[in-house]
């Protein structure tokens, strides 16, 4: 069998599998992931037809397969398997209580279908990964967080949240429309329409105070998280130029593209770096006295003074 036959054979059959995965799965979807074309897909479909595969298929929807029908147990190779022990680590620590449980019970199911040399694999390498996330990612008063906004989002179902916002005094109470949910820069983010303010927010969910469910139906059609954080693309932003010590440039390499990093420049002991960011105000300039020991902001003169007043802000507090 040529090297041909044998990746067309491997891909035909993960096809296979993903039209297990889902309810619906579109030939572009396919085309994407395996980087072929549309005309190779249609050719592998057809072949999984002829193999007496009961595939059924709607012009401008996708593909699904006939309910009922189910492959043999799965078999996964070695490095499949090394995969789950990473999976699961985070699940751990990135999850909440209530998924973590629903994430453990999933993996002793997929462990118990593995053979003996995949599971010695397993054993080998659980105890020597940790994972520790920086901050809390969540309230612990709140266990089932994520599940109730899953749940949310899949049934289009509102949610109620008592909700601290940085810039807040005290908690507001709100009923949300959840649009998606993203994780950045440490932290889980939901999108959400909020009937308060009447337009999109984000929350963060280490802020969340409470949360429940409800039975109120979505009011909106909202698209997908994509679409919405395209949108924020077209937001007016300010141009901000800082220079940084070159000895802690390279530190902030992870966090910079957050606030709108679009180039840098080495001029002699520091680098030039030149940020398009939405928000001066409190998130790029609080992030600036992070490592403000070691940089100049060379424009706006805005943010000059906004750093200026939080430092005096600071003062005060620290010297009353």
């Amino acid at each position: 069998m040529s090297l041909d036959s044998v990746k067309r054979f491997d891909r035909i059959v993960a096809i296979l599998v993903q039209l297990q995965s889902k309810r619906i799965v579109k030939a572009q979807e396919l085309a994407d992931r395996f980087q072929v074309s549309l005309r190779t897909i249609y050719r592998d479909i057809r072949t999984l037809e002829a193999s007496g595969v009961p595939i059924v298929s709607e012009a401008g929807v996708g593909y699904s397969i006939m309910d009922g029908y189910r492959l043999p147990p799965v078999m996964f190779s070695r490095e499949e398997a090394g995969s789950f022990v990473a999976a699961e680590k985070f699940m751990q620590k990135f999850v909440d209580k209530s998924l973590g449980s629903y994430h453990e019970s999933a993996m002793y199911k997929i462990k118990s279908v593995l053979r003996g040399r995949e599971k010695d694999w397993i054993s080998a390498l659980e105890s020597q990964i940790m994972v520790d996330p920086s901050q809390e990612l969540f309230n612990k008063d709140l266990p089932h967080a994520l599940e109730i906004l899953f749940e949310s989002i899949a049934e289009k179902k509102q949610v109620f949240l008592k909700y601290h916002a940085m810039n807040s005094e005290i908690p507001s109470e709100r009923h949300i429309e959840p649009v998606g949910m993203f994780h950045e820069n440490g932290f889980w983010y939901v999108l959400g329409y909020c009937h308060l303010r009447k337009d999109y927010r984000q929350f963060r969910t280490d802020r969340m105070l409470l949360i429940n469910r409800t039975q109120v139906p979505f009011t909106i059609e909202h698209g997908t998280i994509d679409e919405h954080r395209q949108k924020n693309e077209t937001v007016p932003k300010t141009k901000v130029v800082i220079l940084v010590d070159k000895s802690v440039s390279r530190y902030l390499s992870s966090g910079r593209k957050h606030y709108g990093f679009v180039s840098e420049t080495v001029n002699g002991n520091y680098v030039e770096m030149t940020f398009m960011t939405t928000d001066t105000e409190n998130g790029f300039s609080r992030w600036y006295l992070m490592f403000c020991d070691y940089a100049k902001i060379i424009e706006p003169e805005s943010l000059k003074h906004r750093v200026m007043d939080i430092l005096k802000k600071a003062e005060s507090k620290i010297l009353s």
